[in-house]
């Protein structure tokens, strides 16, 4: 669907949908592209035919594993919206995909599910919604569903979530009685037409049993609206039959764009009920990119902070939130334009790395599909071809007037395995593919091990690892062979120690000579700090650096078994040098060895990452359940019923999890199901500490053999 010049930026909505795995946001996606025109057939998750899920595993798995973006037009009250959508992954494994986008969305739907209500996800994605600042709806999905209860999720949004969350529609019938909604803007009953696929709807009285309900949550509304909007709260005080439903819906916007209110849908996306009550509220309640905080950022020549308007005429600026490779055109970057104006072969600056690069192509995304359009402007998402130097989080600007918008954190990788190329041509491919699946995802690393010369990829857990080893296999078609997950542990030193390190070295002609005394004590919070407190020259200014650089090039090596060293204060205080034989690289080597030896005294210890779980489970299932996680080292944190289920939740070890999930469907005749997320490392009780120290020490002398 080409992008229509004649709607103006005032009436364009950036959402994504964001939720727990399998509460229904593909399915509802899928429903808003039926309804706006934009497909002729509804796509099914559960039969592989949903058009957002358009990776062969995404429709072989049922689940999202990439965001996927499309462009659609929606007509509400008598003009015409444009909604870019950006539908997001709920496995936990893939939380990256629902980071980048929330960084460059103006509002999103966070599907629930009328039954399990605010799930585990659901709160990971309304965490980061809240970091971006985000104004959100809520819509409670799977109304159908044998143990729905609108109002129970409501009152579980409020604890859980701590929003203030107000229903805007009370639910006619639940389960399968569940037939439409009674709007409390405009005391309107809606019942969906099942033969045109919910296409049309009726408009019936409110059915006599819930005109108490609806009056109830009518007044509700009103209380909570009102101190939005002046004129609404002067009606509401003096004369309550007076207010007009746009009195309302003015205040509830103002509302949920302050992020102060979240208003509360519901439906049934899969049987084709309340969709379009949501894309109205879309138009309605979530805010334009003129109604968002302008973008802001540093200028790299001043150093300044500026701001960038949602303004055609403004500098252009645009950050890159997501990169693809496509087998037809090759890297594709996904922007968000904040400002300014693009068009296809104009240069940009990208600020992180200075360089020039010229846009070749622009296109508008319709999940994989591409469609040439000649020009982007503020408040689009689109995606350019031809920018070759390019990572998530850049900057892409005019040349005359920079800047660098403030860029996303990702977490770090918590689980790695080795792979092998099966023979020599995968091998020389093999390199080329994964720096290609790492520069489209930020939380997949892999490197060289220096010692064993295996390939060793890293990430956020088994599923998103299968899903890597998988594309290498269709899309890059490099076959390999995998080793068994390995937990990515961390070192740190308990204790604080001072080491002096004289490094000599005489060869005939120039020596080496550096001479460094240093403090190792443990960091609290971060990773590494580096204090100098050199005083009277006594080490010059220029082999500082070379001292840092050292100390980090020993962390990555670790103290005991060779696992990278976090948690550290370096404080240089003291040492020495020579006039002749001093040079950057004996302080660098100086530091290295003083890290090596020093934190051995330090009393180091491993760090081991711990994972929050949270199983779902028929009752009679729990005895054998906990039992599992207690022999798993695992502390249970919590039980709760929820939608006819009992939840446990738990912190346990990553190392004791690999292949929980088929235990679990074993203990559970398959009718539990758990989702893990990572939550902190925390030291290695000693006796598995040492043997792990011991089995890294074995390896090692083996491989020096």
């Amino acid at each position: 669907m080409p992008i229509d010049p004649t709607v103006p930026l005032s009436r364009c909505r950036n959402i994504g949908i964001a939720a727990h795995i399998d509460a229904g946001k593909t399915t509802t996606t899928e429903r808003i592209l039926f309804y706006t025109g934009l497909t002729h057939k509804l796509g099914e998750v559960h039969e592989g035919t949903a058009v957002m899920d358009y990776l062969p595993q995404e429709r072989e798995r049922g689940i999202t594993i990439t965001a996927a973006a499309t462009t659609t037009y929606w007509h509400w009250l008598g003009e015409k919206y444009r909604v870019n959508i950006i539908d997001t992954p709920g496995h936990v494994d893939f939380t990256v995909e629902v980071e980048r986008s929330m960084r460059v969305l103006d509002g999103a739907i966070t599907v629930f599910c009328g039954v399990a209500g605010v799930q585990p996800q659901s709160e990971t994605v309304w965490r980061q919604a809240n970091r971006y600042k985000v104004p959100r709806l809520c819509f409670v999905n799977k109304m159908d569903r044998a143990g729905a209860n609108f109002f129970g999720v409501v009152e579980q949004i409020r604890e859980r979530l701590g929003a203030k969350a107000v229903p805007v529609q009370v639910p006619i019938g639940a389960e399968d009685q569940f037939r439409g909604v009674v709007d409390l803007v405009t005391l309107e009953a809606r019942i969906w037409n099942e033969a045109d696929y919910g296409m049309t709807y009726k408009v019936i009285p409110i059915p006599a049993e819930l005109q108490g309900e609806v009056e109830k949550w009518r007044a509700f509304l009103l209380e909570s609206v009102a101190e939005y909007d002046d004129a609404l709260l002067e009606k509401y005080l003096s004369d309550p039959a007076s207010i007009t439903p746009e009195d309302i819906r003015r205040a509830i916007r103002r509302g949920t764009i302050q992020m102060e209110l979240f208003p509360v849908l519901a439906g049934s996306a899969f049987k084709n009920k309340g969709v379009q009550s949501l894309l109205d509220a879309v138009c309605a309640y979530l805010p334009s990119p003129t109604e968002v905080k302008p973008a802001s950022g540093l200028n790299p020549k001043t150093e300044q902070v500026e701001t960038r308007p949602a303004d055609p005429n403004a500098p252009f600026a645009a950050l890159a939130f997501k990169i693809v490779t496509d087998p037809f055109v090759g890297k594709l970057t996904f922007i968000r334009v904040y400002s300014g104006t693009l068009r296809a072969g104009s240069y940009v600056l990208n600020t992180r790395t200075g360089q020039k690069e010229r846009i070749s192509r622009l296109v508008q995304m319709h999940a994989n599909k591409q469609n040439l359009i000649e020009e982007v402007s503020a408040g689009d998402i689109a995606a350019v071809v031809g920018v070759r130097e390019v990572r998530t989080g850049d900057t892409l600007c005019d040349e005359a007037h920079p800047i660098a918008l403030e860029a996303m954190t990702f977490p770090e990788p918590v689980i790695q395995k080795a792979i092998e190329p099966k023979t020599q041509a995968d091998s020389d491919k093999l390199s080329l593919a994964l720096s290609k699946l790492s520069e489209e995802d930020p939380t997949f690393r892999f490197w060289v091990d220096e010692e064993s010369l295996q390939t060793i990829i890293a990430g956020m857990g088994e599923l998103h690892l299968e899903i890597i080893v998988d594309r290498l296999r269709r899309e890059f078609k490099v076959e390999v062979n995998e080793g068994e997950p390995q937990v990515a542990y961390r070192e740190t030193i308990t204790t604080s120690v001072v080491h002096r390190e004289l490094f000599k070295k005489q060869t005939g002609g120039r020596g080496k000579y550096a001479d460094v005394v240093i403090e190792f004590s443990p960091l609290e919070k971060g990773h590494f700090e580096f204090i100098n407190e050199i005083k009277g020259g006594v080490i010059p200014k220029e082999f500082i650096p070379a001292v840092e650089k050292g100390i980090r090039q020993a962390m990555n090596d670790g103290i005991i078994a060779g696992y990278p060293a976090t948690g550290i204060r370096a404080r240089l205080f003291d040492g020495g040098f020579h006039e002749v034989d001093s040079d950057s690289l004996s302080f660098e080597i100086a530091a290295r060895y003083a890290f090596r030896e020093g934190c051995r005294k330090a009393n180091p210890i491993l760090l081991e990452p711990i994972m929050k779980v949270e199983v779902e489970t028929p009752e009679e299932y729990m005895g054998g359940i906990v039992g599992d996680l207690n022999r798993r080292r695992g502390q249970i944190t919590g039980m709760t019923a929820r939608g006819g289920l009992q939840v446990v939740t738990a912190l346990v070890p990553l190392k004791e999890l690999f292949g929980y999930v088929t235990q679990l469907r074993t203990l559970s005749s398959g009718r539990a199901y758990a989702v893990m997320e990572f939550s902190h490392y925390q030291p290695v009780p000693p006796h598995i500490q040492e043997h792990i120290v011991a089995q890294a020490k074995g390896i090692r002398e083996k491989e020096s053999v």
